[in-house]
């Protein structure tokens, strides 16, 4: 066991992530007196960013590899990457590096310092120092407005590419996440601190014009994340799926990406047929949470007819 694990999520990282790796490594050799591995995630990337990384990771004995054969979102990723996980903290950075890895022996130091079980970067911290463009600060001001209204959770800011969970928050609240990207991390938050767990904001240095953090983000990211928050409003506040029982139980979360797979296939066909699979699209998820799926209970429960099946084999 170690004291820290390091999830890096990547996805088209291929120019970056051999050079992210080594200055993580270099970085926590030189600033961290905790034993560390770094487990970088290739989240079905297009170019040739896993073959970057395993050239990284060549006789490195700090590094694992794992990959995604399609793009799940940085959700599932950092899913994946933690059933590999063996340190009693976990921490999120991304492998585009915008966040420093030099600042994760700051955050360790405030999770000892308050006594948390989740630090954050924040960019609104008072001792932030991050030149961040004004339409950004409107944007994440009105989302963290959102959040609070909905969901009685005060912090200034969710998004920020670093943060550091114990392992057992982790342990007891990944079964319960369902978000694959957009709002993954929110999930998480409205769940640890459901179930009492203290988060607190760090500081962050960050330059989003020569990071050019955000250039990617169109519209219809923003609109997912809020269709995403929503909907987990909605487990929250009308079904109550966080706090059913039987999701506790430890996921095989690689069985659970063959299932969605399974799921998505058969609905693809489906809709070819001019069908509708889904009677109640929240079935879905009490499906992808139980211990097994065979083809014949699949179709049962999303009330199809066994023909159909039968024509696509």
């Amino acid at each position: 066991m170690v004291d820290i694990s390091i999830l890096m999520p990547c996805y088209n990282e291929g120019k970056f992530i051999r050079e992210n790796i080594f200055e993580t490594i270099y970085t926590l050799k030189k600033l961290n007196n905790h034993s560390f591995e770094l487990i970088v995630i290739d989240d079905g990337s297009k170019d040739k960013t896993y073959q970057e990384i395993t050239a990284g990771a060549k006789d490195n004995g700090y590094v694992k590899t794992v990959q995604l054969k399609q793009n799940m979102g940085k959700g599932c990723a950092l899913r994946e990457g933690f059933q590999y996980a063996e340190g009693r903290y976990i921490c999120f950075l991304d492998g585009d590096l915008d966040i420093h890895p030099r600042l994760i022996n700051t955050f360790l130091e405030f999770m000892n310092k308050e006594n948390a079980d989740v630090v954050i970067g924040s960019k609104r911290h008072p001792s932030s120092k991050v030149n961040y463009p004004f339409h950004r600060k409107i944007l994440s001001l009105g989302y963290q407005s959102f959040i609070k209204i909905l969901f009685n959770l005060s912090i200034k800011d969710s998004q920020v590419g670093i943060k550091i969970y114990k392992k057992e928050v982790l342990d007891k609240i990944f079964p319960r996440i369902l978000v694959k990207d957009y709002a993954f991390d929110i999930e998480l938050l409205i769940n640890a601190h459901r179930n009492g767990y203290k988060i607190v904001e760090a500081p962050i240095d960050m330059d989003f014009q020569s990071a050019g953090v955000g250039s990617d983000v169109s519209p219809e990211a923003y609109f997912r994340m809020f269709i995403d928050t929503c909907a987990i409003f909605y487990r929250t506040n009308l079904l109550h799926y966080y706090d059913r029982q039987h999701i506790e139980k430890e996921i095989n979360y690689p069985t659970l990406i063959e299932k969605e797979n399974k799921l998505n296939n058969i609905s693809k066909y489906v809709k070819e047929m001019k069908h509708f699979p889904y009677e109640n699209p929240s079935k879905l998820n009490v499906i992808l949470n139980e211990d097994s799926i065979e083809p014949d209970e699949l179709i049962s429960k999303l009330k199809l007819n066994k023909p159909i099946l039968s024509k696509k084999q």
